[in-house]
């Protein structure tokens, strides 16, 4: 299993496939295997790398609060010692803030920036949005992650049809050791890179799925504070697109990377 030593942990990654590097980072709770309906289809024109968070998977779990700037600097260095040339980077959820503070701070690294179902800050759209955010500390702390993966599974997967879905999920999210993803929760707080957004001149594809979190009007509103930016809607999706609509999610991702493709 590959591993990188970074900033004093070890990073695990895989690499698959061959042609233009593309890097897929994932969201809070989740690892390499979420992509898995995202692997097989990028990989037969990319090569493709993903990678454990800290804190995520089978990558170290220091048990000390994180924040974003040092999840994309563990990027970073990943990166560099594979792809120092840049790569087309995409993220979802903590990935995406992960994939901006990477795109703003190193932007010689990032060839393209795809954010799904995130934000360049944290900001709630209402105050009960933001005290269930982080009621999950607090039923990670008193109540365990199996609990916390049950009542998420019901709200991101709520169809019939999606059973399996939740059943999965709830699985994974239990395995998330609970020190390490409440670390993870503590690097929202108060991160924002909103007002460097100006500076990101790389091809910039925002997705956005109609039943997110937050409302498609902000992801709308900083779309247009991005100089060389697109948005695109993706309906009938909650936040986890890259499972409830892959096929879409792909679809859309690929047309922009083959647009903006450097040989």
């Amino acid at each position: 299993m590959p591993n990188l030593k970074v900033n004093d942990i070890n990073l695990y990654y895989e690499l698959h496939g061959q042609g233009e590097p593309l890097l897929l980072i994932h969201g809070l709770g989740a690892s390499t295997r979420d992509w898995e309906y995202q692997l097989d289809f990028f990989k037969t024109r990319y090569q493709v790398l993903i990678f454990d968070l800290r804190g995520h998977g089978k990558s170290d779990k220091p048990n000390y609060p994180y924040t974003v700037s040092l999840f994309a600097s563990d990027t970073s260095a990943l990166i560099r010692q594979h792809f120092p040339q840049g790569m087309h980077v995409v993220g979802h959820s903590l990935g995406g803030m992960v994939a901006f503070q990477l795109a703003v701070d190193e932007p010689e690294l990032v060839k393209t920036l795809t954010i799904l179902n995130s934000a360049p800050a944290v900001i709630f759209p209402s105050i009960k949005d933001h005290f269930l955010f982080f009621l999950r500390t607090y039923n990670v702390k008193l109540f365990g992650m199996h609990a916390m993966s049950v009542q998420l599974s019901k709200m991101l997967f709520p169809e019939s049809s999606q059973e399996s879905l939740r059943e999965q999920f709830v699985e994974r999210w239990s395995e998330n050791d609970p020190k390490a993803y409440v670390n993870s929760l503590r690097a929202f707080r108060g991160w924002t890179v909103m007002h460097r957004l100006h500076s990101l001149l790389c091809p910039t594809l925002i997705i956005a799925a109609d039943q997110d979190y937050t409302p498609v009007t902000f992801k709308e509103y900083y779309t247009r504070l991005i100089p060389n930016a697109e948005l695109v809607v993706i309906k009938n999706s909650r936040h986890i697109t890259i499972v409830d609509q892959a096929e879409e999610f792909n679809r859309v991702v690929m047309n922009f990377l083959m647009r903006n493709d450097i040989k």
